[in-house]
């Protein structure tokens, strides 16, 4: 629990939420450290705000938690993301030094974890954090089936 009393992956959810009413795909990212389960960064996409290929949630907090540390490496941190990492975040990930990874929804189209190249699993991936997937898996996946529904109709 957070300083806030709720999950850190009811937070993610809440940060997808606000990132689509802002237009964005909702995926809400949540950076804990893992000694006192305190959030230290919370963020959603902004990747049509910032006109930024790169700015998914998970590489925001990632960057503003690095920044605020001063260091680029994120041990003792965990990372809660509503939705499985694409290839670029899954890097990210891996050169942070993340410990542990929860996610939501998995993505058989786009995830890069427990689909497509499953980053972690390859000999080139010199850090693999511990990965715990289907987190609130239906809350995550109805919030993305709702807001592709949307679009669509």
């Amino acid at each position: 629990m957070n300083d806030a009393g709720c999950s850190p992956m009811a937070a993610a959810l809440a940060e997808a939420e606000r990132a689509a009413e802002r237009g964005e795909v909702p995926v809400g990212a949540v950076l804990v450290d893992a000694a006192t389960g305190a959030v230290l960064v919370a963020s959603g996409n902004r990747t049509e705000e910032l006109a930024d290929p790169t700015a998914h949630a998970e590489m925001l907090v990632l960057r503003e938690a690095a920044q605020a540390r001063g260091a680029a490496r994120l041990v003792h941190c965990d990372l809660y993301v509503t939705l499985e990492p694409c290839a670029m975040c899954a890097a990210a990930i891996s050169f942070a030094r993340i410990r542990r990874l929860y996610f939501g929804a998995y993505d058989p189209k786009g995830g890069a974890v427990e689909h497509g190249p499953r980053f972690f699993h390859q000999p080139t991936c010199h850090h693999r954090p511990e990965i715990y997937g289907g987190i609130e898996e239906s809350r995550a996946g109805a919030l993305l089936r709702g807001f592709f529904q949307q679009r669509r109709g």
